[in-house]
C-alpha cells in the first residue's frame, strides 16, 4: 500500500537518522505545519542534471539525507563503470547557505565509498569545477549550487568526465542507482586520506586557460581606457574576476564592494539574478557617478553574466541573454574568418528557445549553428559527440540565459571568458569612437533585428506544478492559431518530438527525432514572430520566451524598433491568456 506523506514523515522520526532530524520532524508532526505535506508528499527529483530545491528535512528537501542518497548512488555508479581504476571526483561549492558542509558531506561520502575526493577549499564558480574536472583527469564533478534561486535554495549538479553536465545514457543510470540506495545505505564515514583540498593555485590554471581562449587582441587595443564596474553579486566571483582582469590587463575597474562579500543571504538585491535590472541597479549607480563604460555582473555560482553598457542616449542599459550573446559570437567568427581558421567544419552551437539570429550569423560566417534542448550540457554533448567523430570543430556556444561559453576548455556556461571577451569588444569599440551598443546594431542592419522578451509565471508548490503542466495540455491540444497578429504556420512539440506544417499542408505532421523529448511547444508566425513555451527544469515557472524580426537600415530607427516590438510581445501575451 501506498504510504502518505504522514507516514512518510513519521518513518523520519526513527533510530534511521540523527537527533536533530527525528526531534524537528516530530515538532512538525505535532504542530501539523502546513508545509509538512509539501516536504513529504514526494522525493526530491534527482533529474537528469541533479536536484535543486528548499533546504530542510524532510523527502522532497535537501538536506544530510537526500545529498547522501545522490551521492551514494553517484559513487555506486561510478565504481561499475571504472572497476580497475583509482575513481576521481572534483567537488566545488558555491555561497549559499549549507553549501560549504554540504561539499564536505559530499567529500566523506565519496571518500568512505573509495573515491578520491578534490575539494575545494572555499568558494568557487562553476565553470572552474568544470575546467577542474579536464585539468585534473577527475572521471566526474559535483558543485553545490542552486544559481540564482532564493537563498532557502541549494543544489546539486553532477558532471561527467569531459566536464559537461551528465546526459545519456548516464544521466538515467545515475537516477536509477541514486533511487535503489535506501538512507540506511549511505556511507557517512569519511576516509580522510583519500581528501585532498584544492588551493588558490587551481585559479592561475583556469584564469591562464580563460585568457587563451578568449581574448584575440594581442595588442591589447583600448584595455588601459575602458572603465570597467564589476559586481559579484554576493557570489563565488570575487575569487577569479578580480584577478583575471588584473592578468589580462583591464586597470581601469571599480567594484561594487558592498556585493563583492560573499552571502547566501544576498542582503543588497531581491534576487541574486544578473538578468533582472535590479540585481545590477548598484552596479549601474556606480557607472553613471564614475562615467563607465560596462557593467559586468555574475549570479552566485558564476557561470551567468549580465552586461549594462551606454545605449544611443549615453544611459547604462542592461543588454538580455540574446544581445550579449550575438556580440559575442559575431566578434569571435569575425576574428577567425580575418585569421583564416574557418574551413566550413566548425559549428557553433545554441537551444530551440534561443534567438535564431545566431543560424543567420552562422550562415553570414560558413559555419554551422545547432540547437539542442535548454541548458549547456546538451552543447556540452555537441561537443563531445564533435569530438568522438572527429569531423567537426565546435567555436563557441550560448543561451538565452545569460550563458555563453568560448572554446570546449570549460563544458559549461563560462562568466570569466565571456566578461574578458565582452571588455576587449568595448574596448576595442571605444578606442574606434563607438561603442558595444552601436556594435549590436550594426549586426542588426547587417542580419536583421531580432528582438526578445521573456514572460515567467511562478506556480509554487504542488498544486503548481500540476497547473503548469494544465497550462502545456491546453496549448497542447488547443494551440492558438494567431499570435501577435501573424498567423502561425508550423508547431514543433518536442514532447511528442512532431512538427506540424500549416503551410504545406493542415494536418501535415514530419517526426522528429534528432533531440530527446522534453516538454516544450515551439510556435511559428507567418512573419518570423517565435514564441517557445517551456516549464522551467529548476525553478516553480512556467516560461514564455518570445523573439520577434523586423528590419533595421539605419541606427536612429532603433528606438521605434524596440517600441514596436514590445507592443508585439505584449498582444503576444494577450494573446495566450497570460
Amino acid at each position: 500500500m501506498t504510504k502518505n506523506y504522514l507516514d512518510i514523515a513519521k518513518l523520519w522520526t526513527s533510530d534511521s537518522f540523527d537527533e536533530n532530524t527525528r526531534e524537528e520532524v516530530t515538532n512538525l508532526i505535532a504542530t501539523n505545519a502546513p508545509d509538512l505535506e509539501d516536504r513529504f508528499y514526494k522525493n526530491l527529483e534527482f533529474g537528469t542534471g541533479g536536484m535543486r530545491g528548499i533546504m530542510g528535512v524532510g523527502t522532497n528537501r535537501l538536506n544530510k539525507y537526500t545529498l547522501g542518497q545522490a551521492t551514494q548512488g553517484l559513487a555506486t555508479y561510478l565504481k561499475s563503470c571504472y572497476k580497475d581504476e583509482e575513481i576521481i571526483v572534483a567537488i566545488a561549492y558555491d555561497v549559499r547557505h549549507n553549501s560549504r558542509e554540504f561539499g564536505q558531506l559530499v567529500a566523506d561520502v565519496l571518500s568512505g565509498n573509495g573515491i578520491r575526493a578534490l575539494l575545494f577549499h572555499e568558494h568557487r564558480p562553476t565553470p572552474e569545477l568544470s575546467f577542474t574536472v579536464r585539468d585534473k583527469k577527475c572521471h566526474a564533478g559535483i558543485v553545490l549550487t542552486a544559481s540564482h534561486n532564493p537563498p532557502e535554495y541549494n543544489g546539486y549538479k553532477v558532471y561527467w568526465n569531459d566536464g559537461a553536465q551528465v546526459v545519456p545514457p548516464h544521466d538515467k543510470n545515475i537516477i536509477d542507482a541514486v533511487y535503489r540506495t535506501e538512507y540506511q545505505d549511505i556511507i557517512f564515514k569519511a576516509n580522510e586520506s583519500l581528501i585532498e583540498y584544492v588551493d588558490d593555485s587551481q585559479d592561475e590554471r583556469y584564469i591562464s586557460a580563460c585568457i587563451t581562449n578568449s581574448l584575440y587582441q594581442k595588442d591589447k587595443i583600448g584595455y588601459q581606457d575602458l572603465k570597467i564596474v564589476f559586481t559579484s553579486i554576493h557570489g563565488t566571483t570575487y575569487t577569479t574576476i578580480p584577478k583575471a582582469f588584473s592578468i589580462a590587463g583591464f586597470t581601469k575597474v571599480d567594484y561594487v564592494e558592498e556585493q563583492m562579500i560573499p552571502s547566501g543571504n544576498f542582503p543588497t538585491v531581491e534576487s541574486p539574478n544578473p538578468e533582472e535590472p535590479e540585481a545590477l541597479s548598484m552596479a549601474v549607480h556606480r557607472a553613471e557617478m564614475l562615467h563607465s563604460d560596462i557593467v559586468i555582473g555574475t549570479d552566485p555560482d558564476g557561470d551567468r553574466l549580465g552586461i549594462a553598457v551606454r545605449n544611443l542616449s549615453w544611459k547604462m542599459q542592461l543588454l538580455n541573454g540574446n544581445q550579449c550573446n550575438t556580440i559575442l559570437t559575431y566578434y569571435i567568427l569575425d576574428e577567425w574568418k580575418k585569421a583564416g581558421r574557418i574551413t566550413g567544419n566548425e559549428f557553433i552551437a545554441s537551444t530551440i528557445v534561443t534567438s535564431d539570429i545566431f543560424f543567420a550569423i552562422a550562415e553570414r560566417f560558413g559555419v554551422k549553428c545547432k540547437a539542442g534542448l535548454t541548458g549547456f550540457k546538451w552543447i556540452g554533448k555537441m561537443i563531445r559527440d564533435a569530438e568522438t567523430e572527429g569531423k567537426e570543430k565546435f567555436i563557441c556556444g550560448g543561451e538565452e540565459s545569460f550563458g555563453f561559453m568560448t572554446g570546449d576548455f570549460v563544458r559549461d556556461k563560462d562568466s570569466c571568458g565571456s566578461i574578458l571577451l565582452a571588455c576587449e569588444i568595448a574596448a576595442l569599440c571605444k578606442s574606434k569612437g563607438s561603442s558595444l551598443f552601436e556594435y549590436l546594431i550594426e549586426i542588426y542592419k547587417e542580419l536583421g533585428f531580432y528582438y526578445e522578451g521573456l514572460i515567467n509565471i511562478t506556480k509554487k508548490g504542488k498544486s503548481g506544478a500540476e497547473e503548469i503542466l494544465s497550462m502545456m495540455k491546453k496549448f497542447r491540444n488547443n494551440p492558438p492559431t494567431v499570435l501577435g497578429g501573424s498567423a502561425v504556420v508550423r508547431i514543433t512539440d518536442y514532447e511528442v518530438q512532431k512538427e506540424y506544417n500549416f503551410i504545406e499542408d493542415l494536418s501535415k505532421e514530419h517526426l522528429m527525432d534528432s533531440l530527446p523529448k522534453s516538454n516544450v511547444l515551439v510556435f511559428y508566425t507567418a512573419d518570423g514572430t517565435k514564441v517557445c513555451a517551456r516549464p522551467s527544469g529548476t525553478e516553480p515557472k512556467i516560461k514564455f520566451y518570445i523573439s520577434v524580426k523586423s528590419e533595421i537600415s539605419d541606427i536612429s530607427e532603433y528606438d521605434k524598433k524596440v517600441n514596436l516590438a514590445e507592443e508585439k510581445i505584449e498582444q503576444i501575451r494577450l494573446d495566450l491568456e497570460l
